[in-house]
């Protein structure tokens, strides 16, 4: 299959720009500025250089891989990329007294095919601080800022190109356009990454990683990730070379594993096995507050139980993951100049010495692209499209300690706001929607006595792949009703606010 290679330099878009290619129907992955250059069997078609933080003159800034001009096919610098380029062939980079963030409006040279369909002038995004000069480069000029900043140029005989402003972000309003043109006018690339093609590589990703007789113990926690990736692999290995096996945490959603089990029956697939582990995790879990704590501890608790239950198994080799791309990403694995926004239970909560080899066969999928393989596989509807559910369960749910009288209070609100939104015909307006127990008590007034009880926070977001996410408009109405109904069931609770922030600045999960 054709792929783009997008090398990261550490911008917060880096993985925007993997998505933007991915639903033009072309293969894009994220690599290190720090690889090597891939292999013969990679049929590289192109190269996009994201943007960074660093500045290309300074000491210890991140470089362009010498073999990437090697590769003989069309490169894109995306801001810092850019002025790499601009760099490699004699081009200078400016740090002037004009710096462009957020929104501007740029000049295109519609004769560049780079432009072509583009309206001659456009609002984009910027993000910089330095600015390229080619008054001695190999590059001719092919738009610019109204504040007379040089915004894009080509190579005078090479298919290379730069734009200081951000395509992948939606505020270009033609970014979708110049990308595609990169794609298709540039690099002459096929669309071969469609809902058939995704589920293959999943297919052929598993049987390569086991080989023989060889068994895995796939994990499912209830998501919509892990339940797909194990129906994926019995469809793929058989029933008999994969073990489905569901810890009870004690952090489930109201009634999840009877839900899980019914789920993979009607589509006629072995449940799997239900490890009771709920005092073993509430006591590890137990004065313990801190967010990245409470994942490792919930990791590390998930590889006891899986290797504990192997061991009275013959022949497991390997433990399933359903990991997402975006998993890896918000771990800082999947770039060179990534922040970790917090540790995932799958990636950054694992120890560093396991019984068993990882097989994760969605690892550089996003959500949306997992769930046309759920379809693929003959999935319900209702399973596929689930909310999304995190493996540490309701413990990124519950701010501070948690205890199980916590877990049941926060259970009960979270089951009453979702019945909410099925019995509203609302379940499917949000991409996500979930309840948080605030580490909080207010006061707060019923049947004339005075309460002073817990704060419970709703929260429901739109997305595509949890990348991004905006406020899902549920309706006002709706919210008081639900409200209402939340603090006249729930006794522990008096208050309940609905959380208004987008990602970023927020994460969609609060811990």
């Amino acid at each position: 299959m054709q792929s783009f290679l997008i090398i990261d330099y550490g911008s917060q878009y880096t993985e925007l720009i993997t998505r933007r290619l991915r639903e033009l129907g072309v293969y894009a992955e994220v690599i290190s500025h720090q690889a090597s250059k891939p292999d013969s069997d990679t049929k590289v078609v192109g190269v996009i250089l994201s943007g960074g933080p660093d500045s290309v003159g300074e000491n210890n800034s991140r470089t362009l891989p010498s073999w990437v001009l090697g590769l003989n096919v069309p490169v894109l610098g995306i801001c810092y990329g850019m002025q790499l380029l601009n760099q490699a062939f004699n081009g200078k980079v400016h740090t002037g007294t004009t710096r462009e963030y957020g929104k501007a409006q740029v000049n295109f040279k519609t004769e560049s095919i780079l432009f072509k369909g583009c309206q001659s002038s456009s609002t984009v995004w910027m993000s910089h601080g330095d600015s390229c000069l080619i008054d001695q480069a190999e590059f001719k000029e092919i738009a610019r800022s109204q504040s007379d900043v040089l915004s894009a140029i080509s190579h005078d005989s090479k298919p290379l190109y730069g734009l200081q402003f951000h395509p992948e972000v939606y505020h270009s309003q033609e970014g979708t356009k110049v990308l595609k043109n990169f794609v298709f006018e540039i690099c002459h690339a096929n669309k071969e990454w469609n809902s058939q093609s995704i589920y293959e590589e999943c297919c052929e990703k598993i049987q390569s990683t086991m080989p023989g007789d060889s068994k895995v113990l796939m994990a499912v926690s209830g998501g919509v990730d892990s339940s797909i990736a194990y129906a994926l692999m019995v469809k793929t290995l058989g029933s008999e070379r994969v073990v489905g096996v569901m810890v009870d945490h004690g952090l489930l959603r109201h009634d999840e594993a009877t839900k899980v089990k019914k789920s993979f029956e009607v589509a006629g697939i072995k449940p799997p096995h239900l490890i009771d582990a709920r005092d073993d995790f509430l006591s590890a879990l137990k004065g313990v507050s801190d967010p990245e704590q409470k994942r490792k501890i919930i990791g590390k608790k998930f590889i006891d139980a899986f290797e504990a239950f192997s061991e009275k198994q013959s022949g497991i080799t390997h433990l399933g993951q359903g990991t997402l791309y975006s998993d890896v990403i918000e771990s800082a694995g999947g770039g060179s100049g990534s922040h970790k926004i917090k540790s995932h239970h799958n990636v950054g909560g694992l120890p560093e010495h396991m019984k068993l080899k990882l097989l994760e066969p969605f690892r550089h999928l996003f959500k949306d692209e997992v769930r046309k393989v759920g379809y693929e596989i003959g999935l319900s509807k209702e399973l596929i499209e689930r909310h999304p559910f995190p493996g540490p369960g309701l413990a990124v749910r519950i701010l501070g300690e948690i205890t199980a009288e916590r877990v049941t209070v926060l259970q009960k609100v979270d089951n009453l706001f979702i019945k909410a939104l099925w019995e509203s015909n609302l379940y499917h307006t949000p991409w996500q929607a979930f309840a948080v127990l605030l580490p909080v008590k207010s006061v707060g007034v019923m049947g004339d006595q005075r309460t002073y009880a817990h704060c419970a926070a709703l929260r429901a977001v739109g997305s595509t792949d949890g990348m991004t996410a905006e406020v899902s408009e549920l309706p006002m109405q709706f919210l008081t009703d639900t409200a209402r109904k939340i603090v006249s069931e729930v006794k522990e609770v008096n208050r309940v606010v609905y959380d208004i922030t987008s990602k970023p600045p927020g994460t969609i999960e609060w811990e």
